[in-house]
């Protein structure tokens, strides 16, 4: 264990891993009667003291999406301070991922016209830094400062500074008469994967796992391109134009698999390799809606990565183990925060959530 350079990682993942919430923390929070009964469920867990900080300056639900994005960049820089040399760029890579959810929010704030304190709320930052300082290169005050700009083209241009503005500025022009933003999101979509695959390269000889690991999630999300162009009878060129490529799922065989009539034809089109389709499709029956796929793809993947990732624990694998749990605990808060602001019943709550429970 000494000769690896993962072995104190492998302590401090042991170390951190019980500041996870257990699985016996959620039914009380899914079940809580309102938002202040949330936040108390949270005061003696580790979002208590970032509750706190952000309850200064923020109230009710932003206060709990502030604190929650705060302790998870906390989480992710102790996560790229335990990398390795050879492991420090495609953990960094990686996490460039926040730089793209924040611009993509930015973006859409512009295009929505929505004010700039809302938008805030959503950034993903800790203590008044962001995921992109660490990760990316972009700080808190970049993203005000892209937030105060007039419009989504003055905010494009202005990327260019931050090496994003290579992929944006040629749709910039069909931009300003569509007004479609997609196009803009998954220009950048597409650079990030591109980028973090290419940082995945052969260094000790355990990054596979983590190209397989990035992979897998450019299959679930180009299933769900499929189902949703699909429900929303998109032409397969459009599908196309908004295809992830470096999946397993090839784009040449797009146009086969989406020529069908629905959504169940393509479920069955596709749940030959993607089985967990079979669960969302009772469902999305009764209710017409995409979100029980999501549901079940997400946590079928889940289960099957942890266990490849958990497999390989004197590696970088390790860090992606806990960057994994840390994500699925985010995003598992942030549906309940906003089920319960939004009203939906305890049972459905339960049911969205992804975190396998064992």
């Amino acid at each position: 264990m000494a000769g690896s350079p993962y072995a104190s990682a492998l302590g401090r993942f042991k170390a951190l891993q019980p500041t996870l919430l257990p699985s016996d923390a959620y039914p009380p929070l899914v079940r809580a009667k309102d938002l202040s009964e949330i936040l108390k469920l949270l005061e003696p867990t580790p979002y208590g003291p970032e509750i706190a900080q952000a309850g200064a300056t923020y109230q009710g639900a932003a206060a709990v999406e502030v604190a929650v994005n705060r302790l998870f960049v906390h989480r992710q820089r102790l996560l790229l301070e335990s990398a390795s040399f050879a492991g420090k760029p495609l953990i960094e890579a990686y996490l460039r991922r926040w730089d793209i959810e924040n611009i993509g929010l930015v973006l859409s704030a512009k295009s929505e016209g929505r004010p700039v304190s809302e938008t805030e709320t959503f950034l993903v930052s800790s203590r008044e830094i962001p995921a992109g300082l660490f990760a990316g290169a972009m700080g808190l005050d970049d993203f005000r400062a892209l937030l105060a700009l007039p419009n989504a083209e003055a905010v494009t241009t202005q990327l260019v500074r931050f090496g994003y503005g290579a992929v944006l500025l040629p749709l910039l022009d069909a931009y300003s008469k569509s007004r479609d933003i997609f196009p803009l999101l998954a220009a950048l979509q597409r650079q990030y994967y591109e980028r973090v695959l290419d940082a995945a390269k052969f260094f000790q000889g355990d990054e596979w796992v983590i190209r397989e690991f990035l992979r897998s999630e450019i299959d679930l999300k180009n299933v769900l391109l499929l189902l949703k162009g699909k429900a929303a009878s998109l032409p397969v060129e459009v599908v196309l134009e908004r295809f992830l490529d470096g999946g397993e799922l090839a784009r040449d065989r797009v146009a086969d698999l989406y020529n069908v009539r629905d959504i169940p034809e393509l479920v069955a089109q596709l749940e030959g390799r993607f089985p967990a389709l079979q669960y969302g499709l009772e469902r999305y029956a009764e209710e017409k809606s995409l979100v029980p796929f999501e549901i079940a793809l997400t946590r079928e993947r889940t289960v099957r990565e942890l266990k490849r990732l958990r497999s390989f624990p004197l590696s970088i694998s390790i860090l992606f183990t806990f960057l994994t749990l840390a994500e699925l605990e985010r995003a598992d808060l942030r549906k309940i925060i906003y089920g319960k602001l939004y009203g939906i019943a305890p049972d459905e709550l339960e049911r969205s959530l992804v975190i396998p429970r064992s």
